[in-house]
């Protein structure tokens, strides 16, 4: 996708670059073009506003909203289905992956720039707001309807809206600026807006997004433009946010946001076309449209994904997964319900670990899409349909190994393209009607306002895809695990339905956070049980164990940097300001803590 809106590259230095050049302005080149004699037509703000579909697909470090996969050894980077690393569902030990391990134990200090090895801490992408403001300036020009003038002010409003909060969610308070600036403006020197002023205007923009964007742009979903219901969707996703955050951490207002959240995702539900994947195969069905291989064109729960293409632009996502990824954890593992729907603490019918395969025993159908069953290697062509003992792990001879023991297969697909190096299309689903349902859910819920038709309407049918009991209100059960949490035991389980049916989609760290819950991240991250006959099962294994309650498991992080994790209430949950960006304005000042 990186390549698709390549040809507009041109077109976006040149009106970024003269828009700051009078002297050339003036000129009006015939054979260039240029600020003042661009802005016309329809498809020229289609044109301009392409441009800003390339950048946020070629900065996702910067610009991290259209979330897609990298190419290249350095496929961890900026994709979405690393971005769970930061947190306790997945532990990677390899050395490309050490800023997700620094930040996952809290061993992260203030960087001194904020590209290269520090790329996720980086307080940049001004460039990508300052294309979104020259377009926003300048569209009113053209000599076009204004209701066509909004459908792109509104698609740039969007971008704004979306970079902004996700600037806010990672630094706190942060510079707002909403039109071009110049090498001589006050703002490039200014300090920090504050937070709840920023998000005021965050809020402005998506509400005038899902009020001026178009409910389908005609473009058959292959996919195309942001339409109303993902300018919708990321409404809801920003609000509920917004409305945790200042409901956990303190803040004004938590109550409009989270109804703003609720209001935003009940109008998908309602009046949106779309649907969950559903084909009556409770086995396959959650994990089918993250094994698709190329389009997901027409598939109903996708509201909105990033489409590669061998000869455009391919990925190496893959043949890298298969590799590095570190699998996930025990922790994670864990949260699935039982398939009485209760949990683990609590069922009859859970197994335990003593070996893999009871793991899976009795539990919620989506484990065993998500995490590799021994028996399903040659269903899912693991490993190049390796006829050797799973699971691997570290030291282990052959085949494709994992840190944890737990291999991940939610995401998984052996086709033969995808063992070459680079040339794999898999698509990235950035926005699916699944996470629609989760926060309408949560949000009502931490209004206090949840009904079981509520419930009805959201939890159950993702329970339903599964063919799980549903989550009654009248009999929700209560974990010892997380009585310590300080919420209600019916928001325990959404958050519990999230983290499963969430998993690998880059949003768990970003939960914790907004929940005030980082000290889960002080939890050592652990493997699969470790005993004699696991030893035995599993010859030639180099990995270290730590026991609970006397029973060992792999522990990843073990006579590592990154053992004995912390988390620091005081300054954890927001990132710190690079130093060189401290240095070219130093009234932006630094985060508490660091």
């Amino acid at each position: 996708m990186k390549n698709i809106f390549s040809k507009y590259k041109v077109l976006l230095a040149v009106l970024l670059l003269t828009s700051c050049n009078n002297d050339f302005l003036e000129r009006y080149p015939l054979d260039e073009i240029s600020n003042e004699t661009f802005w016309n037509t329809e498809n020229d703000l289609a044109v301009y506003n392409n441009s800003l579909y390339h950048l946020a697909a070629v900065d996702d470090n910067n610009v991290p909203i259209l979330m897609g996969h990298d190419d290249g050894f350095e496929s961890q980077k900026f994709g979405i289905w690393y971005i769970d690393e930061f947190s306790d569902n997945i532990a990677p030990r390899h050395s490309r992956h050490t800023n997700f391990q620094q930040i996952r134990s809290g061993k992260h200090n203030v960087p001194s720039t904020s590209g290269g090895d520090n790329q996720w801490f980086g307080y940049k992408g001004w460039n990508f707001l300052r294309a979104v403001n020259v377009g926003l300036d300048n569209y009113s020009k053209a000599g076009i309807s204004q209701d066509a003038i909004d459908k792109y002010a509104g698609e740039a409003r969007l971008f704004r809206g979306w970079f902004y909060a996700d600037k806010v969610q990672k630094f706190g308070d942060v510079t707002w600026v909403d039109h071009e600036l110049g090498v001589e403006s006050e703002e490039l020197y200014a300090s920090r807006t504050p937070r709840e002023e920023v998000m005021a205007n965050v809020l402005q923009d998506l509400n005038f997004a899902c009020e001026k964007l178009p409910a389908d742009w005609g473009d058959g979903g292959g996919p195309g433009r942001l339409n109303r219901w993902a300018a919708l969707l990321v409404k809801s996703r920003v609000c509920l946010f917004e409305g945790t955050w200042r409901k956990y951490h303190g803040g004004s207002n938590a109550e409009m946001w989270l109804q703003e959240a609720a209001s935003a995702a009940k109008e998908i539900m309602d009046n949106g076309p779309y649907t969950l994947y559903v084909t009556g195969d409770p086995a396959h069905d959650y994990n089918a449209i993250h094994r698709i291989p190329a389009d997901l064109t027409g598939v109903p729960e996708v509201m909105y994904w990033r489409r590669y293409q061998l000869g455009v632009f391919t990925n190496h996502v893959q043949n890298y997964h298969r590799s590095y990824n570190g699998g996930a954890t025990k922790s994670m593992v864990e949260d699935y319900l039982c398939s009485d729907g209760l949990p683990i603490s609590l069922s009859p019918l859970y197994k335990g670990d003593a070996q893999i395969e009871d793991v899976f025993e009795n539990r919620d159908p989506r484990l065993r899409q998500t995490i590799l069953h021994p028996d399903d290697v040659l269903f899912y062509g693991y490993g190049n349909n390796d006829t050797r003992p799973y699971p691997r792990v570290r030291g282990m001879e052959g085949g494709q190994t994992v840190e944890t023991g737990y291999h991940i297969i939610k995401v998984y697909d052996n086709g033969p393209a995808y063992a070459t190096y680079n040339t794999s299309a898999t698509p990235a689903i950035t926005m699916r009607f699944g996470e629609v349902l989760l926060n309408y859910a949560e949000a009502v819920a931490e209004l206090g306002t949840i009904t079981q038709a509520d419930l009805d309407a959201s939890i159950n049918l993702l329970r339903d895809r599964v063919a799980m009991p549903h989550l009654e209100m009248n009999n929700v059960p209560v974990d010892p695990r997380y009585t310590g949490d300080g919420v209600s035991p019916l928001i325990v389980e959404i958050r519990r339905e999230r983290r499963v049916e969430l998993f690998m989609e880059g949003f768990r760290y970003d939960d914790l956070r907004r929940w005030k819950q980082g000290k889960k991240l002080e939890i050592p991250s652990l493997g699969i049980r470790w005993d004699a006959a696991a030893i035995e099962r599993y010859p030639k294994a180099t990995v270290l164990f730590s026991e609970v309650d006397g029973v060992p498991y792999i522990d990843v992080y073990k006579g590592t940097d990154w053992e004995n994790p912390v988390f620091d209430e005081s300054k954890h949950y927001l990132w710190p300001i690079p130093l060189s960006d401290l240095a070219q304005n130093p009234a932006l000042g630094q985060n508490p803590g660091w």
